[in-house]
């Protein structure tokens, strides 16, 4: 090959131009996102990353607790990962032909569902909320019945089928109209019962865990869940968008629950290795039959840049890691250490309530104390906007201590930490160190950390 000619050049472009980052977004595309980064300090220079770390301009390390939302299940530009796409740009393969049936999709498909030996299809896509789309499809198609069943809180995409499943009114309002589809609260199984009876329901999806809060589906839920649905002749659709590929400590969330075999898996985020979307969405053989039912609708359903080999040799690669470094055995060792450990602090701070999850899927939940004073602080917070007093805690984890976190979802008083799942024992010790640490200053009364909370406050009010 000759070596390419052109005027681009994208470490030059970088060097001059990516001091502008947080001005050109906010010019160009979410004018919201700088504003809010700047807001409560986030608007940080990160230059580089690493496996579980970021590295800024002066080559301090920043603990990546959150992973992308759970895209980086293997932290930051994994060798083997990045040796697979060199590979495969370097085969310049006939990709995406449209009229062949080229090696890598049906490879990934084979690996993926040896994890699930009941499903024996694969549909690839490009992101979670396009392997829901196909769920939602597929289950309505299949049953000839058009509404689906979703739990009340679930987070299952923001696309417009996907959107009609999602259990948060905050992503809801304003892009009605929706699909028909009926919330129930998670676990209870009469609410769904009484849906199933009506005869018109296609399906149920559901999160093992949900992202929205970090709550899991009681135990014996969705066995019993399965039960109902077969007996109804619907389906069990479950997604693992962010549960899957190890982040609970089995391969999927739904593992954790003897005996159940959903009909539809859906799965995206770490597959793609941080670097190519891919999304992914498993069946079984009767349900694509109907689907995929003869050569006229041999492309009713389908993706642009579903199956493309980039996207392919990166879930290979994934898998691959995930089996070599036993990362899903690594996961539930880790995730137990850590919610242990932040556990055992629940007796010593009033306003530490809760830790739950699975695996390396944590939720911190904060509520009210008990003494007068912090009392007072947090009816304070809690008048202004509720969800503030986490965002207290996110914050300084960032500036002081270099961690980044999330706040679980809007208004939810419920830090949610997805970091990689190669995390280990040094890790843990560096974000319980620096919770401890926060924690002490937030009962302490006061300090910065209050300062802040009153600059919140005071954002909150001005904005309603």
């Amino acid at each position: 090959m000759n070596a390419p000619v052109g005027t681009f050049d994208l470490a030059a472009l970088l060097a001059a131009r990516g001091g502008e980052r947080y001005e050109l977004h906010g010019r160009h595309i979410n004018p919201q996102l700088p504003r809010m980064l700047r807001t409560i300090g986030f608007d940080k220079f990160y230059e580089r990353a690493e496996g579980a770390y970021f590295y800024d301009a002066d080559g301090d390390d920043y603990l990546d607790m959150l992973s992308g939302f759970g895209v980086m299940g293997l932290g930051r530009h994994h060798p083997v990962v990045r040796k697979a796409l060199h590979d495969v740009l370097d085969a310049q393969l006939a990709d995406l032909t449209r009229f062949d049936a080229p090696p890598l999709p049906g490879l990934l498909a084979e690996r993926l569902l040896v994890h699930s030996p009941h499903l024996t299809r694969v549909f690839f896509s490009n992101s979670g909320t396009e392997a829901v789309e196909t769920a939602l499809k597929f289950a309505r198609y299949a049953t000839g019945r058009p509404r689906v069943l979703y739990c009340a809180h679930a987070f299952h995409g923001l696309t417009a089928g996907s959107l009609s499943v999602n259990g948060e009114h905050c992503f809801r309002d304003g892009f009605a109209p929706l699909l028909p589809d009926t919330a129930v609260p998670l676990g209870d199984l009469d609410a769904l019962e009484r849906e199933l009876r009506k005869g018109d329901v296609a399906a149920l999806i559901v999160e093992p865990i949900q992202g929205k809060g970090v709550h899991e589906a009681p135990p014996g839920y969705l066995r019993a869940a399965q039960e109902l649905l077969r007996r109804h002749k619907s389906l069990l659709i479950a997604d693992e968008v962010q549960t899957g590929l190890g982040r609970t400590g089995d391969f999927y969330a739904y593992q954790h629950d003897d005996g159940v075999e959903p009909d539809l898996v859906c799965v995206a985020k770490s597959l793609s290795g941080g670097y190519v979307p891919v999304g992914a969405t498993l069946g079984k053989e009767w349900i694509f039959r109907k689907v995929f039912s003869s050569m006229d609708r041999v492309v009713v359903h389908s993706a642009s840049f579903g199956s493309n080999a980039q996207a392919m040799a990166a879930g290979l690669a994934v898998l691959a890691v995930l089996e070599d470094e036993q990362l899903v055995a690594n996961a539930r060792r880790t995730g137990e250490e850590l919610r242990n450990r932040l556990a055992a602090l629940a007796g010593r701070y009033e306003m530490l309530h809760q830790v739950r999850g699975r695996g390396l899927m944590i939720g911190i939940e904060f509520g009210r104390p008990s003494s007068l004073g912090l009392r007072g602080r947090w009816t304070m917070l809690q008048a202004a906007r509720k969800g503030l007093f986490a965002q207290m805690v996110v914050v300084p984890l960032l500036q002081r201590h270099r961690i980044l976190t999330q706040v679980s979802g809007d208004r939810l008083e419920v830090i949610k930490l997805i970091p990689p799942l190669i995390i280990g024992e040094r890790e843990v010790e560096r974000f319980v160190s620096a919770f401890t640490a926060v924690m002490d200053e937030a009962h302490s009364g006061g300090g910065l950390m209050w300062d802040f909370g009153r600059t919140l406050v005071k954002q909150a009010v001005a904005q309603r």
